[in-house]
């Protein structure tokens, strides 16, 4: 499929950017000899054996080292609070639990998207207070760097935080 400016739509997650290819030059061509036989199926002659001629090659993007975040949680009560280690792919760290924080933020990963985005200036949340609870995420995502900070003021704010669960802790819901 053809895109504008050969450059894929941000919702393609599985597209890779141009500029994560690397392209090597070719240095020098080797010429492959033919023979005079054809074989049944062709009438085309077919190549003798020959050293591999030397082709411009296209690699995958790097294999990530591992993505490495810390999470500091205040005011969540309950043991939830602390400063947590969290390193992914592969996983590691004294989160409580770090197989399914790695999977939390890899379900939020679209590419083009930033998955620790804040919500968006001028958003229409509902005005539910969650609680006086903050957490600050702090570094490396995907090659990219992470800052980002959590809170549950509002609506959009709690959705927002609830995405990353369990990366952050998870609250259950009052009944009264």
């Amino acid at each position: 499929m053809q895109y504008a400016g050969d450059a894929p739509p941000c919702d393609a997650p599985h597209r890779t950017p141009r500029a994560s290819r690397q392209t090597f030059p070719v240095t020098a061509l080797a010429t492959v000899p033919t023979t005079a036989a054809a074989t049944p199926l062709t009438a085309a002659p077919v190549p003798a054996p020959a050293r591999a001629a030397a082709v411009p090659v296209t690699t995958p993007p790097p294999v990530r080292d591992g993505d490495h975040l810390t999470v500091v949680v205040q005011h969540a009560g309950g043991g939830k609070d602390g400063t947590y280690e969290l390193s992914c792919h592969p996983g590691g760290g004294h989160h409580p639990d770090v197989e399914g924080a790695c999977q939390a933020v890899d379900r939020n990963v679209r590419w083009g998207r930033d998955a620790f985005a804040p919500v968006a200036p001028g958003s229409e949340c509902t005005m539910i207070y969650g609680g006086p609870a903050t957490a600050h995420v702090t570094g490396t995502w995907a090659g990219r760097p992470v800052e980002a900070t959590y809170d549950r003021s509002n609506g959009c704010q709690i959705g927002r935080w609830d995405r990353m669960v369990p990366l952050l802790p998870t609250f259950a819901a009052r009944t009264t």
